[in-house]
């Protein structure tokens, strides 16, 4: 079997036959090249004797999350350049990588900050919902709490969006101005048209509905960016371990959770460990 390069070879350790198993040299250098190029940004933050090893680490825990979530590794090449290796950086904190600080191990505060924002919106809109409709019944509140949650959601991206556009505008503006003061051509003086105001997509209207079929059928609103197979996936990972359902609930809140693995499977993992109704504790969905 081929060993990885000698400079790589604590790096790629954890996954050694991940990356011995492509049989072009060709591809093999592309994977040294990528691991080459994050062992540099790593040592950036945490400098170069510590720098492989927490690489390694990185790596190892991606293999891990791979073999318990996703499966048997079907191109290596691949996932080695595009899952295992890059930092994953969940906020604005350049040291963030999945929610832990590069150099010092600790938990990010702003993915902190983060997540508890997003467990008080949830906590938020299912308390309006609960005070606008206090005679529907539980899976009237609850479907109408996904689409609210689902709307603000949309909104706040489109928001951000706009405001990154703003950003980059002014910045190429400023390049483009840095550049003609380099070359002594006098800037145009003509002022630059006014940014238009967002404008976000209209809400679509609630019509309450119950929810046809039971808990196990899959619906439309259940996270939108994953597929059926992906869905179903999870769900089995749920099944063979409720971690999984807890740690989805405490970085998204229990909504989320229950549209992803069902109202069923969330209910089981929390009566099995004594949690039922911690999560979303303002209100009384439980009994209603």
């Amino acid at each position: 079997m081929p060993l990885p390069p000698e400079d790589l070879r604590t790096v790629l350790a954890p996954v050694d036959l991940v990356w011995a198993r492509p049989e072009r040299p060709a591809a093999r250098k592309l994977v040294e090249a990528a691991a080459r190029g994050e062992l540099a940004r790593v040592v950036g933050f945490v400098g170069r004797t510590d720098a492989p090893q927490v690489l390694a680490d990185r790596v190892a825990r991606r293999l891990e999350d791979q073999m318990r979530l996703g499966g048997p590794i079907k191109d290596p090449v691949g996932w080695l350049i595009g899952l295992a290796l890059p930092q994953r950086q969940r906020c604005g904190d350049v040291r963030c990588d999945d929610r832990v600080l590069l150099g010092s191990r600790q938990d990010c505060p702003r993915c902190a900050e983060q997540q508890a924002d997003r467990r008080d919106q949830c906590r938020a809109v299912a308390a309006a919902v609960d005070a606008a409709m206090p005679h529907a019944s539980e899976n009237e509140r609850r479907t109408a709490t996904e689409q609210q949650l689902h709307q603000d959601v949309t909104a706040q991206g489109w928001i951000r969006e706009h405001r990154w556009a703003q950003v980059r505008e002014r910045q190429a503006a400023a390049a483009q101005a840095r550049a003609e003061a380099a070359a002594g051509q006098p800037a145009n003086d003509a002022p630059a048209a006014p940014m238009p105001p967002v404008v976000l997509p209209a809400p679509h209207p609630f019509v309450a509905t119950d929810l046809v079929g039971g808990d196990d059928q899959e619906q439309e609103l259940v996270l939108e960016d994953l597929t059926r197979e992906q869905v179903r996936a999870w769900r089995v990972q749920g099944l063979k371990d409720h971690s999984v359902v807890f740690d989805h609930i405490d970085q998204y809140c229990e909504t989320s959770a229950r549209r992803l693995f069902s109202n069923q499977l969330v209910d089981e993992a929390q009566r099995l460990a004594g949690t039922h109704n911690l999560v979303l504790g303002h209100t009384a969905w439980g009994q209603a």
